[in-house]
């Protein structure tokens, strides 16, 4: 369970470093948005590639990145 919200906090600061929303998330919410991003990404693209803590990295980290642009689009929209 530990091990799975580290790599989840990996895969969401990876995927906040591509998107470039990655320091305004915070901790939590790259966890969050890892694991979710996770889900996602191996629901749409499979399970191929690495792995670690059973997430499938490469499609996770592009789910990831799904749920980050998604979120911020969303949250950017409220704050205007």
């Amino acid at each position: 369970m530990i091990w799975s919200l580290i790599i989840g906090g990996v895969i969401g600061f990876i995927a906040g470093g591509i998107t470039g929303k990655g320091n305004s998330m915070g901790i939590i919410l790259n966890v969050v948005a890892g694991l979710v991003g996770s889900s996602i990404g191996q629901a749409l693209f499979g399970s191929w590639g690495p792995s670690l803590a059973g997430m499938a990295l490469i499609p996770s980290i592009l789910g990831a990145v799904i749920v980050v642009a998604v979120v911020s689009f969303f949250t950017s929209k409220q704050a205007h």
